[in-house]
């Protein structure tokens, strides 16, 4: 009987060292998808592969030891086929086994219709097969690095004591006063009072504040969810549901909150390169040919940080024409302006810290200049900032004369200002996009190549 097998349990059988015993192996069954078929007179060779890993398995097939020679021969690209042959390592060949075939199955047909051809096709063409682009090379390697991203998180976190928070995804408030929500109701004449929750109801922009409240229980959490802004943009950058995670740490300042910052994100290249080298590999060669260089860089760097003050000064005897040359103290700074810092000046990772409180949210602690806030954005080389944080206003009196001051209601944030009254203490936290996080691992350019199906303005396909 052949044993059945996984193409990564292939791969991992020529890895030196391996534990596995490779008698077992002499003859296999495996299924997956045809990505080519190219048959000879006598001799056909299929490239297999079937998402177990980023790899193809290269299988041999022969008029000699396959009966249905002819018809395995036409089974176009794409289609489900199962495979039983023996195993034969070729280290002097490209790959470092093949199959040789002595049965193909037809497990389900492709129509000759089938969109994904032996050739590129552009990242706009594929973001309208949303259902087939994780079969092309480029996208098998982005959601198995997002994949494996994901658990970076997860064990970074809890190797550090974190609890994980799941927050709500429908919420009463606006966590950072943009007014850019999705209203969640069941009427159509805007009587929210006669609602389902008997009032307006959003999606979340942001589990942060209900994060907050189960840092002053529990110390140190984490949130790991959707959020969604109904922000109308177009940009690379931009989508109207994406993840974010959301430390939130009891008794930590500004400078706490950066070393779990650097931490974390040398923690996550880390893993991304022992888990995913074969996909950060094909990214270097046919993405981004400065990824590799970049990401090591940054692993090995200790994490400057820089005021907000500084900066200013540094971008105003900057010898270079920026697109926004008006540089001035109190301005929200441009991508251009935090890769010239980040790439030009500092070359390498850099916090910005301390920045004025008009352009800053509510919920920031107000330093004792009576101008800037405790915040600190991370700007790293190739992409600007990834990462935004802040130590949080613990003074009940400060924090509501704030909110005064720029017009917010307390209603409905009652629960939030307790926190203050009720054995507040000191603490920070951090908020990262997690497609943006994605971009950076692979050196993808639209947040609409790293999740799986994008959810746009005037786009709602899938």
């Amino acid at each position: 009987m052949p044993t059945e097998v996984s193409i990564r349990e292939l791969y991992e059988l020529t890895k030196e060292g391996t534990d596995l015993e490779k008698d077992q192996y002499e003859f296999v069954q495996l299924q997956g998808w045809i990505r080519t078929n190219r048959a000879g007179k006598n001799v056909g060779f299929i490239a297999l592969n079937d998402g177990t890993c980023f790899q193809n398995a290269q299988i041999v097939y022969s008029s000699d030891t396959l009966a249905d020679y002819d018809k395995a021969g036409k089974y176009l690209t794409g289609t489900a086929i199962a495979v039983i042959g023996r195993y034969v390592e070729t280290p002097e060949a490209k790959q470092p086994f093949e199959i040789q075939a002595t049965e193909i199955i037809l497990e389900g047909a492709c129509d000759n219709s089938y969109p994904l051809q032996k050739k590129r096709h552009s990242f706009e063409y594929l973001r309208e097969l949303g259902h087939l682009r994780p079969r092309t090379n480029t996208f098998s390697a982005v959601f198995r690095v997002r994949s494996v991203l994901a658990m970076a998180i997860h064990q970074f976190f809890q190797s550090q004591g974190f609890v994980y928070v799941n927050t709500p995804i429908i919420t009463g408030n606006d966590a950072e006063g943009a007014g850019e929500t999705f209203t969640v109701t069941t009427r159509s004449d805007g009587k929210y009072e006669e609602d389902f929750f008997g009032k307006h109801a959003s999606l979340t922009v942001s589990g942060q504040l209900q994060g907050e409240a189960y840092a002053l229980a529990f110390r140190d959490i984490y949130t790991f969810g959707p959020t969604f802004r109904a922000e109308n943009s177009n940009t690379t950058t931009h989508a109207a549901e994406f993840w974010m995670i959301e430390p939130e740490m009891a008794f930590a300042d500004l400078d706490y909150d950066m070393d779990v910052i650097e931490d974390m994100i040398k923690f996550c290249i880390d893993y991304v390169m022992e888990m995913c080298p074969e996909e950060l590999k094909f990214f270097n060669e046919r993405i981004d040919s400065t990824l590799l260089d970049r990401l090591n860089h940054v692993r090995n760097s200790e994490f400057r940080r820089m005021p907000y003050t500084e900066a200013i000064e540094l971008l105003k005897q900057a010898d270079v024409e920026f697109e926004n040359n008006n540089i001035y103290w109190g301005m929200d700074l441009n991508t251009e302006h935090e890769r010239y810092l980040t790439e030009k000046v500092v070359k390498g990772p850099t916090f910005l810290i301390n920045y004025p409180a008009e352009i800053k949210a509510f919920y920031m602690r107000q330093n004792d200049d009576g101008k800037t806030v405790a915040a600190c954005d991370l700007l790293v080389p190739g992409v600007g900032e990834l990462v935004g944080g802040s130590q949080r206003e613990e003074r009940l009196e400060l924090l509501e004369k704030k909110m005064d001051e720029i017009g917010m209601k307390k209603e409905g944030l009652e629960w939030y200002l307790d926190l203050r009254r009720y054995g507040g203490c000191q603490h920070s936290g951090f908020g990262l996009g997690f497609e943006r996080l994605v971009m950076y691992m692979t050196g993808m350019e639209n947040i609409r190549d790293v999740i799986p199906f994008a959810r746009t303005p005037k786009n709602l396909m899938f």
